[in-house]
């Protein structure tokens, strides 16, 4: 009898093309139009699969997981995994991973126009000249901040944070601080031109601060209200991170009473909802997570995400090492059960 071939789940419509690789070792059931799946509907999806194909839409734990016994991997198409309850996908056996790296420079991009559209008012401008408003203009219509030479303040200083630090350094003379528990070697913030300082002093200082720190329970609203009152009245605050780093509400009051000049944010607290606090404001840039939104970098995404997969699967040449494992201690715990740290690894529950 042929041995039974893998079932994946494909939780959204990607790329074609890429997502046929999955063919060729799986049987693959591949949603085709974009679905808002609830957590029961996500239940039904991952009970008869070995491994799923997700991306940030899809909340998977406890529940989702529960009449599940095949899983083996959850393959997420993105760098952050708060969709994903890490916990509760190890206690059952199931490998997570995501996509790093290949994100980094198209996110920092997108990080550094989110800051001179704000700093610069562009979006602002493109309104009130649409608006009909040009009529009335004056010499000091539609001042904004200056980068070159001003003081760039980054708050967590990973791959996309190094990135951004060195767009402003090198391109525009930018006095970049940044602030992190562990201090970047000495040779990394020489090659970005960086020097790591405490939380008070990047607030206080930073003519523009860009959010670029993981979301963790510790993070939460790590910008709130006390946080913004230590920023500069003129700075610009810019969020490619995650929703929940920033009180949003607070942010909203910070902007409409002239406390803060300006702000950009590609990420939200209840995505896709955006507070109307936020909508209403004319001095902020939103966009709807797009920082790797790139057609060669969502590609390269989806790629690295079926090459996960296979690997948790068992295929290939990476066969039961992907190379993005969240959730690594399972793979290794896995690996010495086999008693060959190169082995497949066994990710059903026990």
């Amino acid at each position: 009898m042929a041995e039974r071939r893998p079932r994946v789940w494909v939780s959204q419509p990607l790329f074609d093309d890429t997502v046929a690789q999955l063919a060729a070792y799986c049987d693959v059931v591949a949603t085709p139009a974009v679905t808002a799946h609830d957590s029961a509907a996500l239940a039904t999806h991952l009970a008869g699969a070995d491994g799923a194909l997700v991306t940030l839409n899809e909340r998977i734990g406890t529940a989702e997981i529960a009449g599940a016994p095949s899983l083996k991997i959850v393959a997420n198409v993105g760098v952050g995994y708060n969709n994903l309850d890490i916990p509760a996908l190890s206690a059952a056996g199931i490998v997570a991973t995501n996509t790093p790296d290949v994100l980094t420079e198209t996110t920092a991009d997108l990080g550094f126009a989110l800051l001179m559209a704000a700093a610069r008012r562009i979006v602002e401008s493109d309104r009130w000249l649409r608006e009909g408003h040009w009529g009335q203009w004056s010499f000091t219509t539609m001042l904004g901040a200056d980068l070159h030479g001003s003081t760039l303040g980054i708050l967590g200083m990973g791959r996309i944070g190094q990135a951004i630090a060195r767009r402003g350094h090198h391109g525009f003379g930018m006095k970049v601080l940044y602030h992190k528990r562990s201090r970047l070697p000495a040779d990394v913030e020489q090659a970005v031109g960086a020097r790591n300082v405490g939380f008070d002093e990047l607030l206080g200082s930073a003519d523009h601060l860009l959010l670029v720190l993981p979301y963790t329970a510790q993070n939460h609203h790590i910008i709130d209200a006390v946080a913004l009152a230590k920023m500069k009245s003129t700075a610009t605050l810019v969020n490619i991170a995650r929703g929940g780093i920033v009180d949003e509400l607070a942010l909203a009051d910070a902007l409409a009473q002239g406390r803060l000049a300006s702000a950009a944010l590609d990420v939200y607290e209840n995505e896709p909802d955006v507070r109307p606090e936020l909508r209403a404001l004319r001095n902020i840039v939103l966009t709807p997570h797009v920082g790797s939104a790139s057609l060669a970098t969502r590609r390269a995404m989806v790629q690295v995400a079926v090459d996960n997969l296979l690997a948790g699967l068992g295929i290939g040449a990476n066969a039961g090492r992907p190379a993005n494992a969240v959730n690594a201690g399972l793979l290794a715990e896995g690996n010495a059960r086999m008693g060959d740290a190169g082995s497949k690894i066994d990710t059903k529950k026990r």
